[in-house]
């Protein structure tokens, strides 16, 4: 067994959890599990947003373990590894104090990881619509449950709302439209996935929100569109999707902007950024549709 000590300026206090060697995976993997709030992008030790400093707490264990080039490059990019652990690592095997949360294993040897959690909201966000101000008006959130229950209501409504009109347009032998809304409905259960596994083993069913803490009394995501119409245009389409991709973000940005708990801040600029990720697909699915 390890003890991996989670530790960052964006937590309450050191969170240590219990790993097998080998067993749970990447040290990001772990973190999800338990839900602290490493930022990541990829995944994949392609963009470096997962970077982690680790401490061995006992110095006469280090376990050696090679660096894929992958890591390797995205390290000596972010200026986070000297040529001396460089030639240590391709020599004796030996780790560097910088590691990517998503290529690092756990091996068996207790260790700190350290972890800025900045900024994970793009430079440039989707603009504002008049709406987002409203969501002060009755959202409150007061923990990492609640927050995710939040999420899991928001994305399991869009999937089952989007699932709706495609539906709908099938039934109206639409099929160009409803393919575009079962691609869409399919972006929302993959975030419905991702809060779902944060969630864990926790019940978080008793912080669902009712409907009137909404501003339009339906979570946001929700298009505009409810019945079927043979002739709803594709374009039309992605302008609807893309008003509700929009409030999606306002939601989590807000939670990500205004909320008092660090840890909430950094989950919800999380999903906020991946609300922005869609909106900008279908602003570029709309440009390219208009030019046909």
């Amino acid at each position: 067994m390890a003890n991996v000590t989670f530790s960052s300026p964006v937590m309450a206090k050191d969170v240590t959890v219990y790993a097998i060697a080998g067993h749970r995976g990447t040290l990001l993997s772990i973190a999800k599990a338990h839900r602290i709030p490493i930022p990541f992008d990829c995944g994949d030790g392609e963009c470096g947003s997962c970077l982690v400093e680790v401490k061995h707490l006992d110095p006469s264990i280090r376990y050696g373990i090679g660096l894929t080039e992958k890591e390797k490059e995205v390290l000596k990019q972010l200026g986070r590894i000297t040529a001396a652990e460089i030639e240590d690592t391709e020599v004796n095997d030996m780790p560097p104090r910088y590691r990517l949360a998503c290529q690092c294993f756990v091996r068996d040897e207790d260790v700190l990881v350290s972890f800025e959690g900045d900024q994970t909201l793009p430079a440039k966000t989707p603009a504002m619509s008049i709406a987002a101000a409203v969501f002060a008006g009755g959202i409150e959130i007061g923990s990492i449950d609640e927050f995710l229950a939040y999420a899991i209501k928001v994305e399991a409504e869009a999937a089952d709302h989007f699932d709706d009109l495609a539906h709908e347009m099938e039934r109206c032998d639409n099929r160009t439209v409803a393919d575009l809304f079962h691609q869409l409905s399919g972006y929302s259960r993959l975030h419905l996935e991702e809060a779902k596994a944060r969630a864990g083993d926790a019940d978080v069913t008793d912080h669902m929100p009712d409907q009137h803490v909404w501003p339009d009394l339906v979570t946001p995501e929700q298009t505009a569109l409810w019945a079927g119409d043979p002739h709803l245009s594709k374009l039309d389409a992605l302008k609807a999707a893309l008003e509700g991709e929009r409030l999606g973000f306002e939601f989590y940005h807000h939670v990500a902007e205004t909320n008092s708990d660090a840890e909430i801040r950094t989950m919800a600029k999380e999903f906020a950024k991946e609300e922005s990720e869609h909106v900008a697909l279908l602003e570029q699915w709309i440009a390219r549709e208009r030019h046909r």
